[in-house]
């Protein structure tokens, strides 16, 4: 039986945020999905967990620190999990990392990671402060 990568099990990941599968349309010239297509999905995947966070609109000011380490093929089911991991007055860090599940063999593997930052804004585009944690 595959199993994940052994050095972050699922349970470790963080939130799943987004989920879906590579197809040829997405491919570079070597057949590999483009770094910027999993680069987008790892973008709505960070806002859809600052939305969370916010519990309003949010903008991304910026990506920090990303790597790639293994392509993403065709058929291969992306998965991208978040983790908010620091919150200040408008803005915060999310940790997003992506994972494959590989078509044809059922491995797990991580494909690339990085921290994005995201700034609330209101409705006008005005950065506004994010709400405390309700505990």
């Amino acid at each position: 039986m595959p199993q994940a990568h052994p050095y972050q099990p699922e349970h470790e990941r963080g939130d799943l945020s987004i989920r879906t599968v590579a197809m040829p349309a997405d491919t570079n010239a070597n057949g590999d999905i483009f770094g910027g297509w999993v680069m987008s999905r790892m973008d709505q995947a960070g806002g859809v967990a600052g939305v969370r966070r916010a519990r309003g609109r949010v903008v991304t000011l910026k990506v920090q620190a990303m790597q790639f380490h293994r392509p993403v093929r065709v058929g291969d089911m992306l998965s991208v999990y978040t983790k908010v991991i620091r919150v200040g007055r408008t803005s915060m860090d999310i940790e997003v990392g992506a994972w494959v599940h590989r078509f044809l063999t059922g491995i797990e593997e991580k494909v690339t990671d990085g921290v994005f930052t995201f700034v609330a804004i209101t409705d006008d585009g005005v950065p506004t402060p994010i709400p405390p944690l309700v505990e």
